[in-house]
């Protein structure tokens, strides 16, 4: 069986220690998904609109919705 050598990052719930790790991942240059840029770009946008509307959340939230609306997984 293959093994990946591509190590999981798990997501720091501290916003300091998340913004921290997604700038140290790799970003991503293949077809198959959105880079590591793209969804960081998202979730910063998303993470703008949600505090513009006063709704509470995490910056996982915001990065899990980003990476899914980028993936096609759900509509906005």
């Amino acid at each position: 069986m293959k093994t990946s050598k591509t190590k999981a990052v798990n997501r720091p719930k501290k916003t300091s220690e998340a913004r921290e790790a997604v700038k140290s991942e790799k970003v991503s240059t293949s077809k198959s998904g959105p880079s590591e840029e793209e969804i960081r770009k998202k979730a910063k946008e998303i993470y703008h609109e949600r505090i513009a509307r006063g709704e509470h959340g995490t910056s996982e939230d915001d990065w899990l919705k980003a990476k899914e609306l980028l993936r096609g997984s759900i509509e906005e």
